[in-house]
């Protein structure tokens, strides 16, 4: 544990990539199987399931520490992470007398589920008393199940490529689909490159930037190819070895979420696998977002619900043909591969067709049409580009439509995660509803550093109520959000609910009694939906 605790402490103090493959390499060098396989559970961020309750975790951490529960619900709005106000109030400064294993101290924390509340206070808190200050705040990490680290898919690969002598290509593919964090997985994902990989494996997804320059700084439009931006699911459909897969790009195995698409893929050819997005879609067309929002999240789909939201499989690119890995081939002809695949299917699986433009200026045109068609805009490919993995700038671009843009109040903070959690990063704003500020949406992006550690010192002088980590200020505050996208919402208090709200620019120059009103941002779905 203490190896893993000084690995975080190390990734979490430093900005440097290079740093932090240098420091997950030194760990895998050192560490055991078993070990190592957990630290790369944990590293591409999976996490145990919450254990213990937070609220338990407070009143245990009041009788421990002999301190009144006032106190440490005081101390735990100031610090606003749990884990870290355990260890400071109760870890002991001097060398840690828990020895075990990373392994170890996982299994001891899966096996409370089975416990007395008891036994499960008097496991946890003689592991707080016998831990120094750093192993403590791992432990609790764990337990809540709020570890998060600031490492990315792409930089653990390279960690683990360069200490196996592969290549990366190859971990990341590894790393992807289910996996069982053992000693079996380690070796495997570290084993020599014999070309066999298991048959539900999605590859890692190619992602695209946002495109900040004028389109015609691309150079010429023949060279690039444009699509439609979907709103939906990303997603991997794969088949192998006559068996169907559907992955989304949160590496969720989806297969028996859409049986509608599954029905319709099964006489592809074998040892095929398509990058695409699954879609809301009836006879009239692609449906809302918001309509696919009833299908996430369900385990099974009804025979109704399959019947209102029918979906289907859009498909952008193909990735293995034939059991061929062919994402180093130029787009141009995998997708050449990719409408033949599909030129026999009319219903449920679709080709993302080029928009055909003969200039900039008429794809913009084009691109103006983006809302009424239900899209977020355009993506434009370089005819040449191979399927890379990541988001790698200059072959992939996502010409979005200008976001939505709304003027709010500040209502509520909270303490961020991370080096942010002992700042207040995440906010809740409102909006006018005769006389009263309903909130509207949570954001937590958008401001600079300086602006976070002026806002901070604002939101502590001009709090108003305490309710655990959250705040309530003074409604002075005036901001402008961005947002992707609107729909009404009966789940939502105000009546709607925003996709990917973030803070545009802080309003200095308005009061409250400037920022919009609900009836102007319901306004804006009735304008959406004309």
């Amino acid at each position: 544990m203490k190896a893993f605790s000084q690995l975080y402490q190390t990734l979490d103090q430093t900005t440097s990539t290079n740093a932090k493959v240098a420091a997950m390499a030194a760990y895998f060098n050192n560490a055991t199987a078993e070990d190592a396989a957990w630290a790369v559970y944990f590293l591409s961020g999976r996490r145990l399931k919450r254990l213990i309750g937070a609220s338990l975790l407070r009143r245990w951490l009041a009788e421990c520490s002999d301190l009144p529960e006032w106190l440490v619900e005081d101390c735990y709005a100031n610090v606003g992470d749990l884990a870290e106000t355990i260890a400071l109030l109760i870890a002991k400064p001097s060398e840690s007398e828990n020895s075990m294993t990373l392994a170890e101290q996982v299994t001891a924390l899966q096996a409370l589920s089975g416990e007395t509340e008891d036994l499960q206070k008097s496991i946890i808190t003689t592991w707080w008393q016998t831990q120094d200050y750093s192993t403590c705040f791992i432990v609790n990490k764990l337990l809540t199940g709020g570890l998060r680290v600031g490492v990315s898919q792409l930089l653990l690969a390279r960690a683990v490529a360069q200490h196996a002598d592969l290549p990366r290509t190859v971990i990341l593919h590894r790393l992807m689909g289910e996996w069982t964090p053992d000693t079996s997985f380690w070796h495997a994902l570290i084993s020599e490159d014999d070309g066999s990989a298991d048959i539900s494996r999605p590859y890692p997804f190619c992602l695209a930037s946002p495109l900040e320059d004028e389109a015609d700084a691309l150079g010429s439009i023949e060279d690039w190819i444009a699509e439609w931006k979907w709103d939906g699911i990303r997603a991997q459909l794969i088949h192998r070895d006559q068996q169907l897969f559907i992955w989304s790009r949160g590496e969720e195995l989806i297969t028996k979420k859409f049986p509608d698409i599954t029905d319709a893929i099964g006489a592809l050819p074998d040892g095929m696998v398509l990058d695409g997005e699954i879609l809301p879609w009836n006879n009239e067309g692609v449906l809302p977002f918001s309509e696919l929002q009833r299908r996430i999240g369900r385990k099974t789909v009804g025979k109704k619900l399959l019947s209102e939201v029918p979906c289907v499989f859009v498909a952008y690119d193909c990735m293995e043909h034939n059991g061929q890995d062919i994402r180093q081939q130029p787009l141009y002809q995998r997708r050449a591969v990719l409408t033949e695949l599909l030129s026999a299917y009319t219903n449920d699986l679709h080709l993302s067709k080029p928009v055909n433009a003969r200039s900039w200026q008429q794809l913009a045109e084009l691109r103006g049409e983006s809302r009424q068609r239900l899209v977020e805009g355009l993506m434009l490919k370089h005819r040449n580009a191979a399927f890379h993995t990541g988001r790698k700038r200059g072959q992939y671009w996502k010409w979005k439509v200008e976001p939505y843009t709304v003027d709010a109040v500040l209502l509520y903070a909270q303490a961020g995660h991370g080096k942010r959690s002992n700042l207040y990063t995440d906010y809740t704003f409102g909006v006018w509803q005769n006389d009263t500020l309903v909130p509207i949406a949570k954001a937590y992006s958008g401001l600079t550093n300086k602006e976070i550690t002026t806002l901070d010192k604002w939101i502590r002088k001009n709090t108003v109520e305490k309710f655990g980590p959250v705040r309530s200020v003074v409604t002075e505050q005036v901001f402008e959000l961005a947002f992707e996208g609107i729909n009404a919402s009966s789940r939502h208090k105000s009546g709607i609910a925003v996709r990917f709200p973030r803070i545009a620019r802080w309003r200095q120059d308005l009061s409250p009694e400037d920022a919009d009103t609900l009836a102007q941002i319901q306004q804006l779905i009735t304008t959406k939906d004309n």
